[in-house]
Formats: structure tokens, C-alpha cells, sequence
């Protein structure tokens, strides 16, 4: 998990300069936690199961924005966020809600 926790840092740090030289911007997030739980603490068994803790979302940009309250968003407002920085309006289908406001 540490390996891998690593990786994906030293990836980012690359997206990171590229999308800061072109003033760009960055949701970043993941769908399950799993890296820190990897041992069932009552069996000693591998945990392969996806764990019910919150996962991280970072929004990385120069624009001011309001952020919902943490913990209040799920999955599905992913895609409506990703909408709103592209400033795209957001179709009846999709049931999420978007995750950040501009000022």
C-alpha cells in the first residue's frame, strides 16, 4: 500500500506542474478506501473488501470557489463538480449535485 500510496504522489506531482503551467485546474479523489485497512484485525486474513471510511477530494485551482461541507458528497456529484469547473450545465440525467459554487 505504501508503494503504491508512492506512486500515485510522484504521478501527481507531475500532472500537478503540468496543469499549474497552463493555469489549469484539479479535482482529485478516489472511489473506496481500502490502503488503510489491509489485515482483518480479528482473523489476520488479507482485507480485500473496500472500507466505509471517507475518502479525500482535493480541488487544486486559483479560482475562489465555496466547497460543500466535508463528508456531505458521494460519487455521483463527482461528474456534476467536473461540470461546474468546466463551466457545462448540468443534464436533468444526472442526479448528483455539484460539490463547488464560484463566486
Amino acid at each position: 500500500a505504501i508503494k503504491a500510496v508512492e506512486a500515485v504522489d510522484a504521478c501527481l506531482g507531475i500532472v500537478y506542474q503540468a496543469m499549474h503551467e497552463i493555469n489549469g485546474e484539479m479535482l482529485i479523489t478516489a472511489d473506496h478506501g481500502n490502503a488503510e485497512q489491509m489485515v482483518n484485525p480479528e482473523t489476520g486474513e488479507v482485507h480485500t473488501a473496500h472500507t466505509n471510511n471517507l475518502v479525500p477530494l482535493l480541488f487544486v485551482s486559483t479560482r475562489a470557489a465555496t466547497i460543500a461541507e466535508p463528508g456531505t458528497g458521494s460519487l455521483s456529484d463527482i461528474a456534476p463538480t467536473l461540470l461546474t469547473m468546466m463551466d457545462v450545465e448540468q443534464p436533468d440525467e444526472m442526479t448528483g449535485t455539484s460539490l463547488l459554487t464560484f463566486e
